[in-house]
């Protein structure tokens, strides 16, 4: 069986072949005393920055401005780690894929309570938001387990797209407003559109994606058929 971090990794995102081209550029401008894991914590500082910038716009919105700046360290820190350790051939394969998904979960938490506390998301939405994006998660890394095929995006949307959209979504508040709406008699802003479309998406795209893995697993091993390989006192799980 494929163990982890000797996965197939074949998401393709919309941004995926800017980044293939720009990263390993980075990678290589990069100082020789700076290493993967620096790239790593400038990725968590950069999540808890933009957490807490969100928070303080509850006092200014031009805190937004500093939160966007974030993001895009953030994406440098959480992209170039990897490129980094690649680029000059020093990879932890399983080191590596702990620690990515471990930091990916810190960050998405931390931007979610941020968000959901400010006054652009309501905490509900921000909170559905991290825990569906955790959900789609946990889902990828039982594909890989099972199946040894790294697909982190579902469909043509990544981190980086998300990253995006935020900037955008920060944009808008800061030229036009935060646009309220009220979406069953409850208040609620852009931000909190965006992030309900985004959570029935990504419970959407779950359901999908697991009724073709259960089918694809189903075709592998039929339901009643015995395995060769165990004795009937075997207690492996079915």
């Amino acid at each position: 069986m494929t163990t982890a971090g000797e996965h197939r990794r074949t998401s393709e995102f919309l941004l995926a072949g800017f980044e293939r081209r720009v990263l390993p550029k980075l990678a290589a401008a990069l100082p020789r005393w700076v290493m993967p894991d620096h790239m790593t914590a400038l990725g968590l500082l950069a999540a808890t920055g933009i957490s807490a910038c969100y928070m303080l716009s509850n006092r200014s919105e031009a805190w937004l401005w500093l939160a966007s700046l974030l993001l895009v360290v953030q994406w440098l820190g959480d992209s170039l780690d990897g490129n980094l350790a690649r680029y000059r051939r020093i990879e932890r394969p399983r080191y590596g894929y702990y620690l990515d998904h471990l930091t990916d979960a810190y960050s998405t938490l931390a931007i979610g309570l941020g968000l959901g506390l400010s006054p652009y998301m309501l905490l509900s939405v921000g909170l559905a938001v991290v825990i569906a994006y955790l959900i789609l998660s946990i889902n990828v890394y039982l594909e890989t387990h099972v199946f040894g095929d790294f697909q982190f995006g579902y469909g043509r949307l990544g981190p980086t797209e998300a990253r995006l959209a935020l900037i955008g979504l920060n944009t808008i508040a800061l030229v036009i407003g935060p646009l309220p709406f009220v979406v069953f008699g409850v208040p609620a802003t852009v931000f909190d559109v965006g992030g309900m479309v985004a959570g029935v998406g990504m419970a959407g795209l779950l359901l999908v994606r697991a009724a073709r893995n259960l089918g694809a697993l189903a075709a592998l091993e039929p339901p009643g058929q015995p395995r060769p390989d165990r004795s009937p006192d075997d207690s492996t799980p079915a």
